[in-house]
């Protein structure tokens, strides 16, 4: 099967709604982002830019509305999304890197490669993606013992190899320092070249400069702006 990235499609967002007990984070939220582009979420603390990643990656339900991409379409009172979508699809680039800490760095690689790549050949591919974020023998190690920037290195690693199609990143570079934050933005950049779409919530400005695509939340009125100017071609 065709990964969804090997053709051009959109992120569509269509009059998404999303509460918290009587709180309404955002209401009507309408937007598209085409794949092959780096769209940042922006918008003061509380608009709601980590739910809205959340959402978008299926780990959230929504209140009203839906989220397309390619063949999978969700909306309010939709089952979540199968185990195929979260395979093959979603790929995620969490604050606290998401990876198992009890594990070491080569079992944490190999579940990306499970059901898509031989395992005969996954020792090549892991040595290939740690060698890309500057890992490079690092397989034996356990994940609590390695620094912040150094998990973060070995969460890229993972989406080097999963090669998802709709990469939802939050606050990628807020807890590094200026090389590991550089380093997450170039595989970004890369990732996006080879088709994907990725999705970025941030309060940095640098890396509002690097995206072409920006989505806007504002806090005040509990809406999303979605109009032609939140989500701009730069």
């Amino acid at each position: 099967m065709a990964r969804l990235k090997d053709a051009p499609f959109e992120l569509a967002v269509r009059d998404l709604t999303k509460t918290f007990g009587r709180r309404t984070i955002w209401s009507g939220l309408s937007f598209t982002v085409p794949s092959g582009v780096m769209a940042a979420v922006t918008g003061p603390s509380g608009s709601g830019k980590t739910t809205l990643l959340n959402c978008v990656g299926l780990l959230e339900s929504v209140d009203g509305g839906r989220i397309s991409f390619g063949e999978w379409s969700f909306g309010a009172g939709s089952q979540m999304a199968s185990r195929a979508c979260f395979r093959d699809v979603l790929g995620f680039l969490f604050q606290n890197y998401g990876l198992v800490e009890q594990w070491d760095v080569r079992r944490n690689l190999l579940l990306p490669l499970h059901g898509r790549r031989q395992r005969r050949g996954s020792a090549q591919a892991i040595d290939a993606a740690l060698a890309r974020v500057g890992m490079r023998g690092a397989e034996k190690e356990r994940i609590y013992t390695l620094s912040g920037g150094e998990q973060q290195r070995i969460a890229l690693a993972r989406l080097v190899l999963k090669e998802p199609s709709l990469i939802l990143a939050d606050e990628p570079t807020s807890a590094l320092d200026h090389a590991n934050a550089g380093l997450v933005m170039e595989i970004l950049a890369e990732q996006a070249q080879a088709g994907a779409l990725v999705l970025i919530s941030t309060h940095s400005d640098r890396i509002v400069q690097q995206c072409t695509h920006v989505v806007a939340l504002d806090a005040v009125t509990s809406q999303a702006r979605a109009d032609a100017g939140a989500v701009a071609h730069r």
